[in-house]
């Protein structure tokens, strides 16, 4: 399985590396929200988190399914512009000016990705500002969720110009509260990176540069394809003349161990990569891991682990996603569940389950990285 970037024909000026501070200041937010799945910044987490007041953690935790649950197209903006020459800002607030570009539907659909799933990557043109059924689903999925999220999905879509000005100042009061200084620090870094690839895709070409980004990253022997190699199939151009050619590669400090690919049909390709990788505990006793990787064995169990590294899920919600049926899905989840993999909690009338990520760092480097990658 793999994320394809189809690329015949492109120029190499147009293939960038440049940082984004809106996409540092998400895999910032999602490091806050989900400190197991970086382990090499859980200090910096840990005292981001306690210095935060109250208003501002509570508005975090009410638009944390941007960041938490998938790491949302928005916060990568600039890729959805039909404007060939539109990159990342050097500042936030210019970030910020070029998501506001976006139209609502647009806006809306990037910002409920985990609603419309199914149509992500296609070129399906329907949406739950127009679509009553898709509506109704976003809403539906949203309710699984909790009450809260339920509340938010409402509002956007009741009123898509009100929540979006409610965003933009979220994020605003992010940079007054800690993320300017957390920019300065990591910012020399991820230019320094930036030019580095730069410099290196021009005298070495694009298969050298793609090996110094990741090892999950390849080309053919014509350069005509970007292939990600991840726990999911997808496709995706960076050549369609009605969006505008170019691919995109922003490096991250926060990333790791994540490595994204933005694929949403009409929008430009960009690769979010991480800059920095650090280390694990070490390995289990045989008998447990014996155990544990009989239960992985299975790879709808592998992929079903993709989902619950990332957030929470229900039975339904996980056999919505991969047209299964909840019997079958439940006794996917069982196996996991024995194997001490995954954790449940209810909530309402829904059990959700989720990874337990220190249990799954014990395992190693390279299934954690897999599964989130």
């Amino acid at each position: 399985m793999s994320v394809t970037v189809h690329i015949a024909g492109l120029p190499l000026e147009r293939v960038v590396f440049s940082p984004s501070p809106l996409a540092e200041l998400g895999t910032a937010l999602h490091t806050l929200a989900e400190p197991g799945h970086h382990p090499g910044v859980h200090g910096w987490a840990t005292a981001t988190n306690a210095s935060l007041k109250q208003d501002l953690a509570d508005r975090l935790c009410e638009a944390d399914f941007l960041w938490r649950t998938t790491f949302s197209d928005i916060l990568l903006g600039f890729a959805g512009l039909r404007d060939a020459s539109a990159q990342p800002g050097g500042t936030l607030s210019q970030d910020l000016d070029l998501l506001d570009r976006l139209d609502d539907e647009s806006y809306v659909m990037a910002a409920l990705e985990f609603t419309c799933g199914a149509l992500y990557g296609t070129d399906a043109v329907r949406s739950p500002l127009a679509d009553p059924a898709l509506r109704e689903r976003a809403l539906d999925l949203a309710a699984a969720r909790g009450p809260q999220q339920q509340r938010f999905t409402q509002r956007l879509l009741d009123d898509p110009p009100a929540v979006r000005s409610w965003i933009r100042r979220l994020f605003e009061d992010c940079d007054r509260a800690f993320f300017a200084d957390t920019w300065n620090r990591v910012r020399p870094q991820l230019t320094a990176d930036a030019r580095e690839k730069t410099e290196l895709l021009r005298r070495r070409g694009l298969a050298a540069t793609l090996a110094a980004v990741s090892p999950a990253l390849s080309t053919d022997e014509a350069g005509s394809v970007i292939d990600a190699d991840k726990l999911a199939s997808a496709r995706t151009t960076a050549v369609d003349p009605a969006v505008g050619p170019g691919v995109t590669f922003v490096p991250s400090i926060h990333q790791w161990p994540h490595l994204l690919v933005l694929h949403r049909h009409g929008w430009r390709p960009v690769v979010h990569y991480p800059v920095a990788a650090p280390e694990l505990p070490g390995p289990l006793s045989v008998d447990q891991f014996k155990l544990r990787m009989e239960a992985l064995a299975h790879p709808m169990r592998m992929r079903l682990c993709r989902n619950l590294a990332r957030a929470p899920y229900s039975t339904s919600e996980l056999a919505d996603q991969y047209a299964l049926s909840s019997p079958e899905v439940s006794r996917h989840l069982a196996v996991l569940k024995k194997a001490g993999l995954i954790t449940a909690r209810r909530r309402g009338r829904y059990v959700q389950y989720q990874l337990d990520l220190k249990v799954v760092g014990r395992l190693g480097s390279d299934f954690l990285e897999t599964v989130l990658r």
